[in-house]
């Protein structure tokens, strides 16, 4: 299951304020406004059910909304009215299934939860339908994919990418929703980045603990640095790294006008040329409830075909969790129930033309700057590190691959060395 927080975070506001849907780190939103975020899905694959929580606040001075994961909730899910399934905090405000439980084709789930302040919510009882194998998919790389110009104006230097399109049939006997998702894998040989500091290996504070440490030093006295100077330093991996580049879009279909018909040629995603190596893209196809449908084509619409405040407003989100006492409070999101098609699919990018930025330039703008040498992106030297004892004073070490929504020391399936 992919996150949909941060886009779903992108247009919280819609159902309180009368703005068009934009990035909130763009604009200020003025207000109170105090809202429940629930991210979750059940699939019948053998992959971890995870339930996300958290609050989205907008500061009284400022307007700006954060985020604040919900911890300690009691959260489970309620299976055909009847087996309960308690899920378990396994990270701060993300909730997992026991090892095992997956959904099934034509049974019910009802999410609930409870938080840390005894206030109790639900979902609606949504049914998990049937979703047909992916027949074909194929790839065609477009230099010009991408818009030549950013939602905030500014250019967009990476406009090539490979487009995905599928084939399928679509069963005769059923009104079938469609969503489709994606995951790109690409290999990653830097793992961490230490602004203003050091990456350290050991505990720099005590020389007999040989326990891992693997953690940024901001620059102190173990180092040369000068108050206020600003440098960073990049550590290469220890091991085998893969980064994970999730979708950032929403794509749903309707059977309404296609139905039994076999289906071709739909694009379903756009894969950034940041790299000219090989890479893997997991596609999943995924059933949707009329109701979800509706829910995500509408969370489409407003933050793919809105650009700015002189946009029409859009309408509210409704989603399918409430308060079960009797509330008016916001609570945003869809607990979803989906069969998932999967396919695990091999980019080679042969086709490509001109020459990709590199994978950590293309994530973050700028090259990479390893310790104990000039900063190629200002020429200028940086500060040493002058730690004393003997666990770190081997430069310049590796870093480990921390396993997060966003990294992965495993191998994924399907992977070509």
């Amino acid at each position: 299951m992919r996150s949909v927080t941060a886009l779903l975070f992108v247009c919280l506001v819609m159902g309180v304020l009368p703005l068009a849907c934009v990035d909130p780190e763009d604009s200020v939103l003025r207000g109170t406004t105090d809202i429940l975020v629930v991210d979750g899905m059940i699939t019948n694959l053998a992959e971890p059910q995870l339930i996300r929580l958290n609050r989205s606040k907008a500061d009284p001075l400022t307007g700006r909304f954060g985020n604040l994961v919900l911890t300690k909730a009691s959260v489970g899910v309620l299976v055909d009215s009847i087996q309960s399934v308690p899920f378990q905090e396994i990270q701060l405000g993300t909730y997992q299934a026991p090892d095992g439980f997956t959904g099934q084709i034509g049974h019910t789930y009802q999410l609930y939860f409870t938080l840390s302040d005894g206030v109790s919510y639900q979902s609606s009882v949504e049914t998990m339908t049937r979703v047909p194998p992916l027949s074909r998919v194929y790839t065609q790389f477009n230099p010009t994919s991408f818009p030549a110009q950013l939602t905030d104006g500014t250019t967009n230097l990476y406009r090539g990418a490979h487009e995905v399109f599928i084939d399928w049939q679509d069963p005769p006997s059923e009104h079938n929703f469609y969503r489709w998702d994606w995951k790109l894998y690409e290999k990653q040989t830097w793992c961490q980045s230490c602004v203003q500091g050091f990456y350290l290996r050991y505990n720099p504070y005590n020389d007999a603990d040989t326990g891992p440490y693997e953690q940024c030093l901001a620059s102190n006295s173990f180092t040369t640095s000068t108050p206020g100077s600003y440098y960073v330093n990049d550590y290469q991996c220890r091991s085998q790294c893969w980064e994970i580049i999730p979708n950032r879009d929403f794509n749903v279909f309707d059977d309404q006008f296609s139905n039994g018909g076999f289906n071709s040629g739909r694009r379903i995603a756009q894969i950034p040329f940041y790299d000219a190596n090989g890479a893997l893209v997991e596609i999943r196809q995924e059933s949707l409830s009329p109701k979800a449908y509706s829910f995500f084509r509408l969370l489409a619409e407003q933050t793919q075909n809105t650009g700015g405040l002189a946009d029409t407003p859009p309408s509210a989100l409704g989603g399918n969790v409430y308060p079960v006492a009797t509330s008016q409070e916001a609570v945003f999101g869809y607990f979803t129930v989906s069969a998932v098609s999967t396919v695990h699919y091999w980019l080679d990018r042969k086709d490509a033309t001109g020459s990709p930025p590199g994978l950590f330039v293309a994530l973050n703008g700028r090259l990479p700057s390893p310790e104990g040498e000039l900063d190629p992106n200002t020429s200028l030297p940086k500060p040493v590190y002058s730690g004393s004892g003997l666990l770190n004073s081997s430069r310049v070490p590796t870093a480990i691959c921390a396993p997060s929504d966003a990294r992965t020391p495993y191998k994924p399936e399907g992977w070509r060395d």
